[in-house]
């Protein structure tokens, strides 16, 4: 384990010493780094005087723990090195002291940036309760990790038929391999502790410029409605296709608007939207779409390529998202009750499907029956416009075999 030693001309050394080590043989050690003969030396810990034929485990030493050294040359230490001593508890005996003595060693203060920046930053601070709790903290920490220390060491010697001693031996292996994850995952990964940014493009719909949220994992294209008044489509809203998007959770489908101008780079696309009741997430650049114009996501270069490459448009940094947007709670909060979450990649299931009950007048009527002589007829009508069978079948049934609205479905898809 290793130790931090400061002596008392405030110099700082770094030992690597065994925990069964005595305090003899470490005041050797000191002599020879500190060229301070072994009798002058008296070596305090938390406050208290370490004897010589005791071992530093016992004492309770544990790696990273400061150790003082001060001279021996009269039966009680300096007035100037009592003021830096560490009460029972890990605080400064005189914080005011302990806190200069810190700051005017300038190596001490670089070993501290190093290993523990928040009471480096506390030290150079004026807030000495602050100071005391931050060394409290310290000294409890230190304590646990003893207290776990010890309760492996028990483990070690239990009885190997105690069901409880195995379950918690098994415990402590699954434990420590996550922490060797974890750790491993600092440094040759540290990229995933960092926040994911969701993709965002700049875009002009109906001439009005927005910034879209890309996302493959949902089925379509949506926008909101305050955002669709805004950009004056809402004018174009077909209520006939009002139902429920249904995904983690749910949310009302207003309608949608089969067509609109959105463009990308200096290119013009057609693009259809379903419209949401959706006050957080204003528009959202689905997979129909992305489909539709054959986009690719190319992260290598960061960039939204449309047309099969014929536009290629950035992605958004983080600092032209507007902060808003940058609430990832809610905007997967809201991206799961209407679609999907992007990062799933799973897709929801959009119900554009009128309103169950037929006697409401907020969707299309009911086209009869979905199989038979009738419902097949349907079907040939369809897939001579182009259409797959899969596609056609699926779009008559989603409609209750309603001819029109199955083929507005298809068109607009």
């Amino acid at each position: 384990m290793k130790i931090t030693v400061m002596t008392a001309d405030e110099q700082i050394l770094t030992l690597e010493v065994d925990p069964n080590e005595s305090v003899e043989n470490l005041k050797a050690l000191l002599e020879i780094e500190s060229r301070v003969p072994l009798q002058q030396q008296q070596l305090l810990y938390n406050g208290k005087e370490m004897r010589n034929n005791e071992k530093l485990s016992g004492l309770g030493v544990a790696d990273g723990d400061l150790v003082m050294m001060v001279s021996n040359t009269s039966s009680a230490p300096p007035a100037s090195s009592q003021e830096v001593l560490l009460n029972r508890d890990g605080s400064a005996v005189n914080p005011a002291a302990f806190q200069q003595q810190i700051r005017n060693n300038a190596d001490a203060m670089a070993q501290l940036f190093q290993s523990d920046p928040e009471l480096a930053q506390v030290i150079l601070g004026n807030d000495l309760n602050k100071l005391q709790t931050v060394l409290r903290a310290r000294h409890n920490e230190r304590s646990e990790a003893r207290r776990q220390q010890e309760e492996e060491m028990a483990l070690l010697y239990a009885d190997p038929f105690d069901v409880e001693a195995q379950r918690k031996i098994e415990a402590a292996i699954r434990q420590k391999g996550i922490d060797e994850n974890w750790a491993a995952a600092i440094e040759h990964n540290p990229e995933a502790f960092a926040r994911v940014v969701m993709l965002y493009v700049d875009m002009e719909v109906n001439g009005v410029p927005i910034k879209a949220f890309v996302d493959s994992g949902a089925q379509s294209t949506i926008i909101s409605k305050t955002c669709a008044e805004r950009l004056g489509l809402l004018r174009l809203l077909d209520e006939r296709y009002k139902g429920i998007a249904h995904g983690v959770g749910q949310s009302e489908i207003l309608g949608r608007i089969h067509v609109a101008p959105i463009k990308i780079g200096n290119n013009f696309y057609p693009c259809s939207f379903v419209v949401l009741d959706s006050p957080n997430m204003e528009f959202l650049f689905g997979l129909d779409m992305l489909r539709k114009h054959q986009c690719s996501i190319d992260l290598k270069d960061n960039v939204l390529r449309v047309g099969g490459g014929e536009v290629a448009v950035p992605f958004l940094q983080e600092k032209d998202i507007p902060r808003n947007f940058l609430d990832e709670e809610k905007q997967l909060k809201e991206a799961s009750s209407s679609v999907a979450q992007g990062s799933s990649g799973s897709a929801a299931a959009l119900s554009n499907a009128p309103t169950p009950s037929g006697g409401q007048s907020s969707g299309p009527a009911h086209g009869g029956p979905t199989q038979g002589p009738e419902f097949e007829a349907k079907v040939v009508k369809l897939i001579e416009l182009g259409f797959s069978r899969e596609a056609v079948v699926q779009a008559l049934k989603f409609f209750d075999g309603n001819e029109e609205a199955a083929a507005g479905y298809l068109f607009g898809g």
